[in-house]
């Protein structure tokens, strides 16, 4: 610390008698105001070309002060502004319309990513900085993100994703008065260097081959021209929209959502030993060995649990891609790894919001949340290079050697 620095904190205990933390707070803001008052009386001498003590030919002149409250990292504070006659004096140090001197917005921007509600943000800013911050007003500022994500939803993306991920979760969203089910639909990129990438979230409310269609050539339109392997659970229409947009694109129905789905209808006293009998179908070494200890595990449980292991049967080749690849690749597809981290984010949205006010709002929190879960995205999936090097041979001439 310097002696000029030892100086003022010797200074400002004198002068304000400081015995605690918040005395501190209180001396800061107080210099603080003093500081921008000074600054501004320099920026009005500069702007009539005079200071204040002297005498002029100018036709502009001072004219006193006005009061103004804004809202700093301190708390919310009153200031003096200098004034002229005419009106031209445009101070830079704070605007003339300014109401807020501490970046305010991107502290809300930043709590609303955290999954405060509009609410827990008021009383947050209340209880920190000591002034009022209406819902409507904290709503107005993450608006100021919209055009962004319009921006990030627009993005052009990479030409090929050796692996596309496509998950849902569901919200409840006010509409009129009325409460609504949305899901938000979470479309997660492995790219060509084994790294993790959001590419768009959708908000939607019925799952059709349309739907999809349309969401995939959206991706088209960004730039994507081929997806290897697209993992989704069994959403309505997504097999023949694939189909139709990517036609080489090989769909893997996601094993996770479907030992999940099967395991919901059976007992808890069951669910452990049944859920190590469904492992052994998706761990056999071959297709032919999955279908013998598919049958295996339903002779077992069908007289106790007879309708358990239908969806298996019934969606039998969206379910077997995964035996023709090794471990390492079947790890990156069947595992959650890839997105139930980015997923933990954003049920933790609705553990903070029982219910969002429009789809709009629900949107917003997405994003903020999307940037907060990703910001330590740097490394590529382990062994990526493995993988890449299976998947180059096994879908010839289709990944960059």
């Amino acid at each position: 610390m310097t002696d000029g620095k030892r100086n003022i904190i010797r200074m400002l205990l004198e002068e304000y008698d400081i015995e605690s933390a918040l005395d501190i707070q209180d001396a800061l803001k107080d210099l603080l105001g003093g500081t921008i008052k000074e600054m501004m009386e320099s920026e009005m001498d500069e702007h009539l070309g005079y200071e204040k003590s002297q005498r002029s030919d100018n036709p502009d002149s001072r004219n006193g002060y006005k009061s103004k409250q804004v809202n700093s990292r301190y708390g919310s504070m009153e200031i003096q502004f200098p004034q002229d006659r005419d009106a031209s004096f445009e101070p830079q140090i704070v605007k003339k319309r300014q109401k807020d001197i501490s970046e305010i917005d991107q502290k809300i921007i930043s709590m609303y990513a955290k999954g405060m509600t509009t609410r827990q943000i008021s009383e947050t800013l209340m209880d920190i900085y000591g002034f009022e911050a209406s819902e409507g007003f904290i709503s107005d500022v993450t608006d100021k993100i919209l055009p962004d994500i319009e921006d990030w939803q627009n993005r052009p993306l990479s030409n090929i994703y050796p692996i596309l991920f496509i998950d849902a979760i569901h919200y409840s969203v006010r509409d009129n008065g009325v409460i609504r089910k949305l899901a938000a639909y979470i479309i997660l990129g492995i790219n060509g260097d084994g790294k993790k990438e959001v590419l768009s979230i959708h908000v939607g409310e019925n799952e059709s081959a349309k739907y999809w269609l349309s969401i995939l050539n959206e991706l088209k339109n960004r730039g994507v021209q081929d997806i290897l392997i697209l993992c989704a659970d069994g959403l309505t229409g997504i097999k023949e929209a694939i189909a139709a947009a990517f036609p080489k694109t090989e769909y893997q129905r996601c094993i996770v959502h479907q030992v999940r789905n099967t395991l919901k209808y059976v007992s808890e006293k069951d669910r452990k030993a049944f859920a190590v009998d469904l492992k052994t179908i998706y761990h056999a070494s071959s297709e032919e060995k999955g279908q013998e200890a598919l049958e295996r595990v339903n002779q077992k449980w069908a007289p106790k649990y007879p309708g358990a292991l239908r969806s298996w049967m019934k969606n039998w080749d969206a379910l077997s891609p995964i035996f023709k690849f090794s471990p390492d690749v079947r790890k990156v597809i069947y595992t959650t790894n890839a997105i139930e981290s980015l997923n933990a984010t954003y049920r933790k949205l609705n553990r903070q919001r029982s219910v969002f006010p429009s789809d709009t709002a629900l949107q917003k929190a997405l994003y903020l949340a999307t940037f907060e879960a990703t910001k330590k995205w740097r490394l590529p999936l382990r062994n990526w290079g493995l993988v890449y090097g299976e998947l180059s041979m096994m879908y010839e001439g289709r990944l960059p050697e």
